[in-house]
């Protein structure tokens, strides 16, 4: 097996706009470890959110080569799409995106259902249990503080298992001691299931919590700093 699950060649996105044509990733190289964790950094416009889309297989390349966990996104079709993300993805956003007519119990067993797993609701239940939810089970979004909405969230991610978490400011709509909470969370979980987590932070020093901090600017690469396992 691969020490990288996640290589870049000469990744390049453009989308159009009323104004034109807009290179939002401009030639990215790239190689994250398998079970590391990377800390994308940047201004807001530098593409951060657009490469973490298309790592997820959410947004398809205009040029290069997009290989994430031994699989050639570049060549994949929506159903293959579909299936990647199902067997190796989880990923956290800023907004929670939880199902509101859902309690916490149902939004984390919703994959797995998807999944065909018969087990879905018991893995639920323990990935709750192991976010500090176990009281929380029957409640509904609305009933949940934002901290308790972006645990459940978590639990969903990475209740398949996956080989790869995706983190896009998940601290962004919660205060600072909610986010600390979320982050050490974060990290227990990529300790327990030895996941590879790349995150999205404006925080410097959360990003210096990771093995790699990779910058971004204008949709370019501007610095990769590896900083070793901490």
């Amino acid at each position: 097996m691969s020490d990288t699950i996640i290589e870049l060649e000469g990744l390049k996105l453009s989308l159009p706009s009323a104004a034109g044509l807009v290179n939002i990733l401009r030639g990215i190289d790239l190689k994250v470890a398998r079970g590391s964790t990377a800390g994308l950094v940047g201004p807001s416009g530098s593409g951060k959110s657009t490469l973490l889309m298309v790592l997820a297989g959410l947004e398809r390349p205009s040029a290069g080569r997009v290989t994430v966990a031994g699989e050639d996104l570049s060549r994949q079709n929506e159903d293959g799409l579909a299936r990647f993300r199902r067997e190796h993805i989880g990923i956290v956003f800023q907004s929670f995106h939880l199902i509101p007519t859902m309690t916490a119990l149902e939004n984390v067993a919703v994959p797995l259902e998807f999944a065909g797993r018969g087990d879905a609701f018991a893995r639920a239940e323990a990935e709750l249990r192991a976010v500090g939810l176990g009281h929380r089970l029957e409640h509904y979004p609305g009933q949940l503080s934002g901290g308790e909405q972006q645990r459940v969230a978590l639990a969903r991610a990475v209740v398949g298992d996956p080989e790869i978490l995706l983190a896009d400011e998940p601290t962004g709509n919660l205060d600072q001691a909610t986010g600390a909470e979320i982050i050490e969370l974060m990290f227990a979980l990529h300790a327990r299931k030895s996941t590879t987590l790349v995150l999205i932070t404006h925080d410097e020093a959360l990003a210096g919590r990771c093995e790699q901090v990779i910058r971004l600017r204008d949709g370019l690469i501007e610095h990769i700093e590896a900083r070793g396992k901490r």
